[in-house]
């Protein structure tokens, strides 16, 4: 049996990457490494945790505009691992000068948890495991 494989990439769609472009980097402060079309949509990419990759695509004929919501089939949330609990504190304070809304930090036996939503109310979060 092959060992079990990490994740390369996730793609997340959205409603207007000129709007969901910029939220990104400013969160994150660095740029995207890649802004394409290469189809029938538009295609923003960002590296994260050293060689995952998180995309974004916009397409110009979506199939619905009602908001992200994590009850329907698929998608639950985007959780990106943090090292520590400390770590997550220092991501609040980020939040926070951001005026993005949170959920603060949540302990739980499996690790702590910072909660937070993108403009297209895709469900965020950074987590740290249990110390």
């Amino acid at each position: 049996m092959p060992e079990s494989p990490g994740i390369a990439h996730v793609t997340l769609t959205v409603s207007d990457l000129d709007r969901s472009v910029p939220w990104y980097e400013r969160v994150f402060d660095t740029k995207v490494v890649l802004d394409e079309e290469p189809g029938p949509f538009r295609r923003a990419v960002w590296r994260v945790g050293g060689r995952a990759l998180v995309g974004f695509n916009q397409f110009p004929d979506p199939a619905d505009t009602l908001p992200f919501n994590e009850r329907r089939v698929g998608l639950d949330h985007l959780a990106l691992r943090c090292s520590s609990r400390s770590e997550l504190e220092a991501w609040k304070v980020r939040l926070d000068e951001l005026g993005i809304v949170n959920g603060g930090v949540v302990d739980a036996a499996y690790g702590s948890a910072l909660s937070f939503r993108d403009p297209d109310n895709i469900a965020l979060e950074f987590f740290a495991p249990p110390s």
